[in-house]
């Protein structure tokens, strides 16, 4: 899987991969991610990129042709990309889209800076909009790097245990059930005593459970989903 990050601020973004479990996934040629800076492309001899809005507005927008030019470099250079913006009018990123995007051969993030981006642009390369909450950030490098780790991890050879991934949250629609470390006994609390006793049927059945009440008091509307699945 190969990522490139269109940003204005590359050392947002870089620091990211370099511990970790990505870390290993690029060492170990799993991913590789790559950097574009739209200032590159800039044809003002300041090499200034952001603009004022038509029509009045305050704050300034990302210029039209850096970006733009910037991108259809990209598209020209790997026809099978898939751009993904991230603003908030995209619709909710969730894990389904995680797992879905992960079987993707290069994914393009795209991270909006000042204002946002002219729509021409988003019209002309977009092929998804996601939103990582209804709040605004400063700049999209966040929401991608967000969006980036959680479909590395679905990515087949990145995490060292590949079954860790059917026990996670939202799998199923229901929340992880709750998960203890030793010491057994810590603070005067105990791990639920049928996880000491080695019977997996009664462990996974006890998990199932505990995931459907968590769900349930952290997540009822993803418990009502749930429910209404079954």
């Amino acid at each position: 899987m190969k990522f490139t990050f269109v940003t204005l601020f590359e050392n947002l973004v870089s620091f990211y991969f370099d511990d970790s479990i990505l870390k290993k996934a690029i060492q170990n040629k799993l991913l590789h991610v790559a950097y574009v800076n739209p200032r590159d492309f800039s044809v003002d001899k300041h090499k200034k990129v952001d603009d004022y809005q038509v029509g009045g507005g305050a704050g300034l927008l990302l210029q039209t042709q850096p970006l733009y030019d910037a991108l259809n470099h990209i598209k020209i250079k790997n026809p099978d990309a898939y751009f993904v913006f991230a603003a908030p009018a995209g619709k909710p990123f969730v894990q389904f889209d995680a797992k879905r995007l992960a079987r993707k051969k290069h994914i393009v993030f795209v991270s909006g800076r000042y204002e946002g981006i002219d729509e021409r642009v988003v019209e002309s390369f977009c092929d998804e909009v996601f939103s990582i909450g209804d709040y605004i950030l400063t700049g999209g490098e966040l929401a991608s790097l967000v969006m980036c780790d959680a479909i590395s991890r679905n990515i087949t050879g990145v995490l060292g245990n590949e079954n860790s991934l059917d026990e996670e949250s939202f799998e199923h629609q229901l929340l992880e059930a709750p998960s203890f470390a030793k010491p057994i006994v810590y603070a005067n609390k105990s791990v639920p005593s049928e996880f000491l006793k080695g019977n997996h049927a009664k462990m996974s059945n006890l998990k199932n459970e505990l995931a459907k009440l968590k769900t349930q008091y952290f997540r009822p509307d993803l418990f009502f989903l749930a429910k209404t699945r079954r």
